[in-house]
């Protein structure tokens, strides 16, 4: 019994532990497999989003080696897939072109400072059991964002696909026609191309020939590394570098990143600089991760704890500060790879890491000549899906509140930035969440007939009496909303001149504070002077114990609590009949 519970505390810290007493050659088969699949992501996506974010090629393929294996031993997903992202490295870049910065250091000190930072946060949020943080960025904001930064992340590829170099056109595309480098230019489509017809068709002509589903997942999903292998030979076969001033990745540090504790002695200037954007990007990263891991989780019936995916994110990005990459999120795109490809657990990724490190060993000197106007492509193909148009116009035909704030969201990011944009949007949502709590919905409702049940008035036929008024609140009941409560139910008593009772049906409250309990209080006095009661009815549990402990039947008056509506009515009305 005491090694089972011993078992189970490992477990609890080390979820890798759980999943590896019950493996077997039938997981390892599958795993094995989608971690080949998903080690061919590794490389293209790891430059492609190091360059997004205006950094060297080895931040993020030395983000993909420590990161990922941190994660397989703390994370709690089975299939998620950590590494340099898109939306991560655009707020990386975002927060590198501050110009207060270059007085500090390189951009790759930054960014690994940004890492460090980030992981003690989430860290020191999972210390506070702050896993539940996920739920209070509403959709409508996340999905407002990422269509804002997806377009963000468009427009900073365009120079990268077209080969222009030169910035000082500003809005003038006739200038910026003409800086077009065609030999780039023809890179890029070519590579676009060939990444779109990999993709859907390629899948659809795949299963039309009974391939099994992982396997024409695994073949489709190599488009990247096939464009970044087709493109990096012509550029070097005829010397487009030399020749025709193709932009190319560069030369890349051989071998597997160092360890250093070098960003510890940066300023403590640098670090209060670089604060405010690394609490965003590590917010925005646990949110994506999160949610992402719960998509595949939910397929499979696992769970994610969301606490432990905090020791797991921010270990894992204190991790790439220390092997010299850039912040770390769950990857949408490789970890859905990876799951369609048969990942049955981390070792899949383990496996994919192992990988890369041979790949980083023995082959950086292959990557020098990889076209910058592939790696734009692959980020291009990878983000067009992220905006979400339709999606507001969906949301608008049904809640255009929601529907608001992701398109006010969606500007802010473009207009005002990104951090600025996020805070925007939840301010957002904060205004909207307190105007709808401040105006909950409120029926009049009466008893159907030979039932106990009690409806709205004005969508069934029930039974209601002129001396007894029964209104239901579907809302809990704070100091946003108790005016306008109080306001309703005084409108509906001057509307029965024969009123002597009021009874507030309190089956939907589940909170009362004490604002409001004060404010009820005057509103009892109040009906008083008028010859009315209140009472309350269907009070629930904890509700009632806070009401006893302020003594409400005091408060109350000549008005009670009945336990049910109905016998509220079968004491009031046969009270005065």
């Amino acid at each position: 019994m005491s090694e089972k519970k011993s078992q189970n505390k490992i477990a609890q810290f080390f979820p890798i532990a759980d999943w590896l007493t019950r493996y077997n050659q039938d997981k390892f088969n599958s795993d094995a497999f989608a971690g080949i699949i998903t080690a061919i992501l590794f490389v293209p996506q790891g430059i492609a989003y190091a360059m997004l974010a205006g950094l060297p090629a080895q931040v993020g393929l030395y983000a993909s080696i420590l990161p990922p294996l941190i994660y397989a031993f703390l994370g709690t997903s089975r299939t998620l897939s950590v590494g340099p992202v898109s939306i991560a490295a655009i707020m990386i870049a975002s927060a590198l072109a501050a110009p207060e910065l270059a007085q500090y250091g390189s951009p790759t000190e930054h960014a690994i400072i940004l890492a460090a930072e980030g992981g003690v946060i989430l860290l020191l949020m999972s210390l506070f059991r702050m896993g539940g943080l996920v739920k209070f960025i509403s959709h409508p904001v996340l999905a407002g964002f990422t269509s804002g930064a997806s377009i963000l992340i468009i427009f900073s590829q365009l120079p990268h696909l077209f080969g222009i170099t030169n910035n000082d056109c500003g809005l003038n595309l006739v200038c910026q026609v003409e800086l077009i480098n065609p030999y780039t230019t023809a890179l890029g489509l070519f590579s676009l191309s060939l990444l779109l017809i990999m993709a859907k068709p390629l899948s659809r002509l795949l299963k039309s020939m009974a391939v099994r589903q992982n396997w024409a997942t695994g073949i489709s999903k190599t488009a990247p590394l096939l464009t970044v292998i087709i493109t990096t030979l012509l550029v070097s076969t005829y010397q487009l570098y030399d020749h025709q001033q193709v932009a190319i990745v560069g030369q890349i540090p051989n071998g597997l990143p160092d360890l250093s504790f070098q960003f510890l002695l940066g300023s403590t200037d640098h670090w209060i600089a670089l604060l405010p954007s690394a609490i965003f990007i590590s917010l925005i990263a646990y949110v994506e991760s999160v949610a992402i891991a719960l998509v595949t989780a939910n397929l499979r019936n696992e769970k994610i704890n969301t606490n432990q995916e905090l020791i797991a994110l921010g270990t894992a990005n204190i991790a790439t500060a220390f092997s010299g990459g850039m912040s770390v999120a769950g990857g949408f795109s490789r970890t859905m790879v990876n799951f369609s490809a048969g990942a049955r657990t981390q070792l899949a990724m383990i496996i994919a890491v192992i990988l890369l490190a041979i790949a980083l060993v023995s082959f950086t000197e292959q990557f020098t000549h990889i076209p910058k106007a592939a790696l734009a492509a692959i980020i291009l193909v990878a983000i067009i899906p992220l905006i979400k148009i339709r999606e507001i116009i969906d949301t608008f035909h049904h809640d255009r509140a929601d529907a608001a704030t992701q398109f006010i969201t969606l500007l802010a990011v473009l207009i005002l930035g990104i951090e600025e944009g996020i805070a925007l949007g939840v301010l957002v949502t904060i205004i909207i969440f307190l105007r709808r709590t401040s105006l909950p919905h409120i029926a009049v409702i009466g008893q159907v007939e030979d039932t106990e049940q009690f409806r709205n008035v004005e969508r069934h036929s029930v039974m209601t009496w002129p001396t007894l008024l029964l209104v239901r609140v579907d809302e809990n009941i704070t100091f946003a909303n108790i005016a306008y409560i109080t306001e309703f139910i005084n409108e509906q008593a001057d509307k029965k001149p024969e009123l002597e009772h009021i009874v507030l049906n309190c089956a939907s409250v589940s909170y009362i504070d004490t604002t409001a309990f004060e404010a009820i209080d005057s509103f009892v006095k109040g009906l008083e002077n008028r010859g009315l009661t209140l009472s309350l009815s269907q009070v629930k549990g904890p509700v009632m114990d806070k009401l006893s402990q302020m003594h409400i039947e005091d408060h109350l008056s000549k008005g009670r609590v009945f336990f049910h509506t109905t016998d509220a009515i079968k004491a009031l009305v046969k009270a005065i009949v």
